[in-house]
Order: structure tokens, then sequence, then C-alpha cells
């Protein structure tokens, strides 16, 4: 069963769930895929907009890969107070379970003020696992 995710940092509620992909996943390979769905709400009094965003992917090995660039599926949105952004994508792993976690670095549009927005670590299990990492 998976599990929500989520974190809030200045008024920007970050909401995060993974999902195991077992027809994309070769566990023989040592391939394992996962989707992940994110749900960014604006809960605070500012607009604000997604400029970037950084992530750490950590497998059950301990290896550490950062992975960034510029905003989400090939999107920067401006979220206005009481508005939700949600968008899904993915990950594959060498193995059967790991970790990720990061950051959306956003800024307040009327002032420009710029803030990184906690994205809450979350689990990446999959049913080959031998237990949970997170």
């Amino acid at each position: 069963m998976t599990e929500d995710y989520s974190a809030i940092t200045r008024g920007i509620r970050v909401n995060v769930r993974s999902f195991y992909l077992e027809d994309q996943s070769k566990p023989e390979d040592s391939r394992f895929v996962w989707a992940y769905r994110v749900r960014i709400t604006n809960q605070g009094q500012e607009t604000v907009k997604l400029l970037r965003r950084s992530w750490r992917v950590t497998d059950a090995r301990g290896r550490t890969q950062e992975v960034g660039g510029d905003g989400v599926i090939g999107k920067q949105p401006t979220i206005s107070p009481g508005e939700t952004f949600e968008y899904t994508s993915g990950t594959p792993l060498e193995t059967p379970s790991g970790i990720m976690g990061g950051a959306y670095h956003m800024v307040v549009t009327d002032s420009g003020e710029p803030f990184d927005a906690e994205i809450p670590t979350f689990s990446l299990d999959s049913p080959h696992q031998q237990g949970r990492v997170h």
C-alpha cells in the first residue's frame, strides 16, 4: 500500500505518492520503475512560480543521484492562492527500493523573492524488496 508524504513550506503544500510499475520493471535485469504523483497546493496568500526542481534519489545500496532542471514536465507553473498544480513523473532504480526527496525552487511573483519549497522524502517500495527503506 502506498501512502502520501507531505511537506509545507511558506504556505506551499507538496504531497507525493509513489506507485511501483510492475509492467515497466524487469527485476531479473535489476530494473525497477516507479511513477510518482505530485500535488502542489498554494495555501498561502502570494502567487508563486515554480522555476526549477532539485531531486535526491537514493537506492537501497545508498547510491545517491542528484537530478534537477527547469520546471516540471516541461512547465514552469504559476500557482495562485487556493490553486493546485498536479503532475505525474517517474524514475528507475537498479534496486528494489529507494527514497526520493528534494526541493522546488520557486519565486513570489509580486516581489521576485526566491524560496525553496520542500519536496518530502518518500519511499520507493516494490514487492521485490526485503523490507521498507523509509
